[in-house]
Formats: C-alpha cells, sequence, structure tokens
C-alpha cells in the first residue's frame, strides 16, 4: 500500500501531522508505523488540544508525592506510612456503542491503573449522563451501562461506594461513563511505569491479544454519528475474573524486587505501553511480535499493535529474576511472555516473522514528545445571549408549593438513585462504613491505618454550561463540601473532562473557562489536581453535550470519630442553615425540568464565602457541636430536608421567616454556599454563640414524621420518601431490554 496524506487522513491525522512524521523518521511511514503515530497522537493518548491548558492546573502540594502525568494515578500521602492512590478516566465513546461492555472496561481499565503502581483497589466511583430517561434508548443505555459497572465491579471485588448520575436531552447519542478508582498503597512499594536497565527482559502478562478494541483511542477521538455502530470492533471486552488473578499476582511480585516497571495496557495497547516506558526511561526496546500471545489467527503487525485487549500489563524484569517472575504468574495461572529488551537507543523495533515491521524513536510518539500541541481558537457562545436575558421578575411564584415539591422530588435528576446502586456491591472486600449511614460523600475504612477516606464525584454539567469558569468553580466547591459534611479534610482532585468537538471555538471556550474556575477553587481549597483524563468529541450531529467537567476528590479523617451523617437523629432538634438564602432560581431543577426555561445564569456562588463555610462545618463536627450535615445542592432547600428525613423516617416543621425572598427561590433555588444542619437542645445556646458573626437561620425542629412548612401540613415523610424511592423504577417497569 502507497503511504500518502489521504491514508493518514483516514486514520486521523491531519496533513500537517503526516508531514511531521515523514520529518521525523526522514523518510515515508509504513502502514503498521503509521498506524502507531494515529493512535497515540490521537486526542485520547497525546493531549494535544487541551495539554496547554492542563499545565495550568495547581499540581502542587505538602501531601502530593507524585505530580500529575508522572505516574498512571495521583499518589497523595495520608500518613502513618500511607498513601491515597486515585484517579478517574472515561468510556463514554465505547458505551454509546455496546454499553455492557463499554462501561465493563472502563471500570477495569481504571483499576488497572491503581494496581499498575502497586496500590490495591479499596473503592469505586462513578459519573454517569445520559438522555431523557423515557425514551427506549436512554432505558437501554442505563441498564447496560450500570449492569456492566456493577458486573466488573462485583467481580472483581471492589465495592461500588458512590457517584452520581443526571439525565438531560444533550447526552442523547453520547451518554457519559466516568469511572473512578481508589486504592492504598504503603509508601515505598510503589512501581514506577518507567523502562529501565538495558538489557532487562520486557514482559507481557494478562489475557492473550484479540482484535478487540481495535483503534480505540482514535475511536474516542471522533463524534458520534449514526454509523458509530459500524465501528463496533472498537468496544473492548472484559474478563474482571481474569483482572483479580492479574492484581493478586501483580501485588505478590512487586515486593520481591524482580520488577523494574510496570505499565497497564489500555488505550492503544503495546504500541502506547512500550512507547510511554521507553520515553520516560529515555530507552529503546525491541520486541518480537510473534511472541506476543494471541487468541485470533493471522493478526497482522499493526493489529497486535493497536489491539486494546483487556487485562493486560507489560512489566520490565530485572535480568536474572526471570524464572522467578514466570513461577508466580503460573501460581496464579496467568499467561507470562518475554517479548523482548530493553535497549540503549531510544528506539522502538518491533518484529515479526523474522522481518522489521517498524522503527520509531519512542520520544516522538509520546506527550511532552514529539507529539504535536496545538492552541485551538475558542469564542464566547451564541447561546450566553440568552442567559443573559432571563429575568427572575417574569416567573410567576406558584401558589401551590406542595404541588411543586411533588414534582421535584420525583424528577430523575433528584431521586433516588437506588434501582442503580442496589445492582452494586457496595461492602465487597473492604471496610466501607458508608452503607447504612447516609453522608454527603462515601466514607471508607483505610484497615492498615485505622483512618478513612472520603470520596465523592461531582459535576452539575447545567451550571457549567450557564457559566463554565464559575460552573467549574462550584463543582470543585461541591465535591470539597461534600466531604466537609462528612467529617473529611479535602486532599486532592482527579477530573474527567468531558467536552464536545475542540475544534469548535466555542466549545473550546467551554473548556477554557472550566480549567480556569478549576484552578481558582482548587487552589482555594488546597487540592491540587493529581490528573485524570480529557474526553473530547462527546458530540452528536444534534450538537454537543453540556460541558461536564467532572470532579474526583478524596479527602481523609484522621479520626474515626469526626465520621458526619447528613440523617436528622432525634425529634425535637432544631434545624440550622448555615450560609444565606438567596432570592435564586437560576439553573435550579425546579426552572429547567418544572417550568421548562432552557436559558438562565449560574446560581449564587462566591468562593470565598464557600471557602469560610467549609472551615465552619468543619469546627462545628470537630467540636461535636452538631448532630447531622446535608449541603444544598439539587432542589434547594426542601429536598435537603426531605433527603434528612428519609433514613430514620423523620419529619420536619420548618418556616420561612425572611420574607425578602421568594417562596420558590427559599424552597427550591439552589444558591450555593449553603449548609442544613441539626442541633441537640442541649447545645442550642453553645452552637448560636459559636455562630456569632456568621450566616445562620433557624429554620425549624425535627418531628416524629410529619412535615410540615410554613404552618401547612405537607402529610408525613414516608409519602415523600415513596415518591422519592421509587421515580426512577418506575421507568423500568415497563422497559424489556432490546
Amino acid at each position: 500500500m502507497e503511504i500518502t496524506v489521504d491514508v493518514a487522513q483516514k486514520l486521523g491525522l491531519q496533513p500537517e501531522e503526516f508531514t511531521q512524521i515523514i520529518k521525523i523518521l526522514g523518510r515515508t511511514p509504513n502502514f503498521t508505523e503509521l498506524s502507531a503515530y494515529s493512535v497515540m497522537w490521537s486526542e485520547h493518548c497525546s493531549y494535544k488540544n487541551s495539554i496547554k491548558w492542563l499545565k495550568t492546573l495547581p499540581r502542587e502540594g505538602s501531601k502530593l508525592l507524585v505530580k500529575a502525568g508522572e505516574e498512571n494515578a495521583g499518589l497523595m500521602d495520608i500518613g502513618d506510612g500511607y498513601g491515597v492512590v486515585f484517579k478517574i478516566e472515561s468510556h463514554n465513546h465505547p458505551s454509546a456503542i455496546e454499553p455492557f461492555q463499554g462501561a465493563a472496561t472502563g471500570v477495569g481499565g481504571i483499576h488497572r491503573d491503581i494496581f499498575t503502581m502497586g496500590a490495591r483497589p479499596i473503592a469505586a466511583l462513578n459519573s454517569l449522563r445520559f438522555g431523557n430517561l423515557k425514551d427506549n434508548k436512554t432505558q437501554h443505555l442505563v441498564s447496560g451501562v450500570v449492569h456492566g459497572i456493577g458486573h466488573y465491579g462485583n467481580c472483581f471485588g471492589v465495592p461500588t461506594v458512590g457517584g452520581e448520575v443526571y439525565f438531560e436531552d444533550c447526552y442523547h447519542t453520547n451518554p457519559l461513563v466516568n469511572a473512578m478508582s481508589v486504592g492504598i498503597v504503603k509508601l515505598g512499594s510503589t512501581v514506577s511505569a518507567t523502562a529501565i536497565g538495558i538489557g532487562n527482559p520486557v514482559f507481557i502478562v494478562g489475557s492473550a491479544t484479540g482484535k478487540d478494541g481495535m483503534g480505540g483511542a482514535a475511536f474516542a477521538s471522533a463524534d458520534i454519528t449514526e454509523n458509530s455502530m459500524e465501528d463496533l470492533p472498537a468496544v473492548q471486552v472484559g474478563d474482571p475474573f481474569q483482572e483479580k488473578k492479574l492484581l493478586e499476582a501483580c501485588l505478590e511480585i512487586i515486593p520481591t524486587g524482580a520488577v523494574a516497571g510496570m505499565q497497564d495496557m489500555g488505550a492503544a495497547g503495546i504500541i502506547c505501553s512500550t512507547a510511554e516506558t521507553s520515553a520516560k526511561g529515555e530507552v529503546g526496546m525491541n520486541i518480537d511480535l510473534d511472541k506476543v500471545p494471541t487468541r485470533q489467527k493471522n493478526m497482522k503487525s499493526w493489529e497486535l499493535l493497536l489491539s486494546e485487549s483487556q487485562e493486560r500489563m507489560l512489566l520490565i524484569i530485572n535480568k536474572g529474576r526471570e524464572e522467578e517472575v514466570i513461577k508466580i504468574f503460573e501460581k496464579w495461572d496467568i499467561p507470562c511472555s518475554q517479548i523482548g529488551e530493553v535497549t540503549n537507543d531510544k528506539l522502538l523495533k518491533f518484529c515479526m516473522h523474522g522481518e522489521l515491521e517498524a522503527e520509531l524513536p519512542a520520544e516522538s510518539l509520546v506527550l511532552g514528545g514529539g507529539a504535536p500541541v496545538y492552541e485551538r481558537e475558542y469564542k464566547k457562545p451564541k447561546y450566553f445571549e440568552q442567559i443573559k436575558a432571563f429575568d427572575i421578575s417574569k416567573v410567576e411564584v406558584p401558589a401551590d408549593l406542595k404541588n411543586i415539591a411533588g414534582q421535584l422530588i420525583s424528577l430523575p435528576n433528584i431521586a433516588s438513585k437506588r434501582w442503580i446502586y442496589n445492582q452494586y456491591d457496595s461492602m465487597v472486600g473492604t471496610g466501607n462504613t458508608n452503607t447504612n449511614q447516609p453522608s454527603d460523600a462515601a466514607v471508607v475504612l483505610v484497615r492498615e491505618t485505622g483512618k478513612a477516606l472520603a470520596v465523592t464525584t461531582d459535576c452539575n454539567s447545567r451550571y457549567v454550561f450557564a457559566d463554565p469558569y464559575v460552573g467549574c468553580m462550584i463543582a470543585v466547591s461541591e465535591a470539597a463540601r461534600n466531604i466537609v459534611c462528612s467529617g473529611g479534610q479535602p486532599l486532592g482532585v482527579t477530573n474527567c473532562l468531558n467536552f464536545g468537538n475542540p475544534y469548535d471555538p466555542e466549545v473550546y471556550y467551554q473548556f477554557v473557562q472550566a480549567i480556569k474556575g478549576m484552578s481558582e477553587a482548587c487552589q482555594k481549597f488546597d487540592t491540587p489536581v493529581t490528573g485524570g483524563n480529557v474526553s473530547f468529541y462527546n458530540q452528536s450531529p444534534s450538537g454537543p453535550v453540556y460541558p461536564t467537567p467532572t470532579i474526583g476528590m478524596v479527602g481523609v479523617l484522621d479520626n474515626m470519630d469526626d465520621k458526619m451523617t447528613l440523617d436528622f437523629k432525634a425529634p425535637g432538634d432544631i434545624i440550622y442553615l448555615l450560609g444565606e438564602s438567596k432570592n435564586d432560581i437560576n439553573s435550579s431543577e425546579y426552572l429547567h425540568k418544572i417550568l421548562g426555561v432552557e436559558f438562565s445564569p449560574v446560581p449564587y456562588f462566591n468562593l470565598e464565602e464557600e471557602y469560610s463555610l467549609h472551615q465552619t462545618v468543619n469546627d462545628l463536627i470537630k467540636s461535636k457541636l452538631i448532630q447531622s450535615a446535608h449541603d444544598i445542592s439539587e432542589g434547594g432547600l426542601f429536598v435537603t430536608l426531605a433527603e434528612s428525613g428519609f433514613n430514620r423516617n423523620l419529619g420536619f416543621s420548618v418556616n420561612q421567616y425572611n420574607a425578602g425572598i421568594r417562596k420558590d427561590a427559599y424552597w427550591f433555588g439552589e444558591a450555593q454556599g449553603r449548609v442544613v444542619v441539626t442541633i441537640s437542645k442541649e447545645k442550642i445556646n453553645e452552637f448560636e454563640k459559636f455562630m456569632e458573626n456568621k450566616p445562620f437561620e433557624k429554620l425549624g425542629i425535627v418531628t416524629n414524621s410529619d412535615v410540615e412548612i410554613n404552618g401547612e401540613n405537607w402529610q408525613n415523610i414516608s409519602y415523600w420518601k415513596d415518591k422519592y424511592d421509587t421515580a426512577i423504577e418506575k421507568y423500568f417497569k415497563n422497559y424489556l431490554p432490546e
């Protein structure tokens, strides 16, 4: 085959990139070499359209041990000689085509990022976005994705402890499936994804290589269309039981000292793992592709290099330790084959059937090396004018607040997600302490230290759509607020940046402004960004998805006695609101879903006030002054109160004393920087003295079961709990899988 610019473009490369490849090699590449560049220079692997802005994120911190980009995941010190390793990544495009395997392999891939560093995964989270739940296609996607996450996580033996799910029309064609893994490692026992030691043998371990996942990295760097089903081979197939054995084998072999470097095989498979480890170690490799175990006959060299078959790892072994390594993998019944060795020429040489199939400078393939870096044009989106035109005075205040509340608490974005999370095992394999003790963030015990981690994923993409800069600050702030309300101290952030096509200047504006907002908020909360994932091209012919910069945050509870839950504890406890109510219904579920207003500004937010609130909540918890803490988010104050009552079937009697605020804004507005807390009667004076010169208001009292708003009886808490619990399940009662 003659290699031309047309061939390069069909592989997803730009004409100028093809020219650059010829310049790097000093010749025209063959098809295998060009295929390698096509995946390694794809957005998914190279971050060529995002790295300029990613480098502006805060990446310094006193407890940060591994900075963003240095390894497969971030590593932060949690004390007592242990560290937490965590990362979030997307598997959006595969899940849009084949939801079960797309989601399942997303879970498997993110766990490999954790244990390839020598850490044991102890918790999984996710962040999901789908279209309108009334639509049969959405129900099919939800069912498949949830089944895939549950199947892989449950079989692999790591609990799914938290997450979030939103339903918006813009995700109809292109759902978002973001998976997060959190692991624990003893400091000093981590492994680097670096090839070192000239002459050291290179091994591939794990599953045999097939054609599944072919070109997945390039597939993830293109818009979703009606014809995307034709790209089905780009979806990988996972085996959680194989990965469980691979995990145990890897964690057994690391302490022996036989491993010089290790890298999982995710996007772009063998070519990516060999290129990244070699470039980082400033070495090369000679690889014999005939020695790669395969499960399909007559695979071509480029197929072997690009395959994204799951449950595979690349190991660089200290020379002379080969037999020791082989025995451990044989014990776990894991295929283990030496496929090459480390060289000193910085070249990747791939041979097959005695012929040299590809010879590539390792550094030229990777981020920070020869991969291109672009600065895209951006401009304010035109729809901002419609947002500016919103006038709250033209929205009539509803007379029947109870009716609105009933509609609101049944909305899929607000209602209980139990139909989803009941399919996940939240207790398998760990000391998860969150189950049946509801808190704003999941709390997981670190057995080795007696401490606990508070973990969460957060992003309200409607807020980011309304104002990418402020909306992303809110995403970071809500994550931190959830951790603080659970008794933890925020440590660090991993992000999954889901946006449309970066070549669209309005989409790129959203991306740039979101990065700026994230930077400012992370600096304020001292939560450095440890790494993550950029997922562009989340776009269909009908347009891009909402900008969705998902924040995965990890915090630590040094003392488990500081753990705080969100549920009311006893009748007679006094209910207070920390922070200030605002005359604000912007971008709320009430305004958007109930009143049908598509364009409105971002809800009220002030970063300094938010930070001060977190300090206040933290001090209240440590002083043992509060019984519960639950932040106000989607649905506003009423939903927060109702959720606080559900666990123990306790009601509440509350009143709006602030006459200067609209009733709908007071009960259903989503202004930020507010937390509902309860106080036992005995501590009222101490609490109110503590709160002097801080914004707060007394709302009312916890009741046995009745719900009373402004003196009006709104039935009992079980009435609201039934609406909340069953809303999503009703959509699936008559659903038959396609």
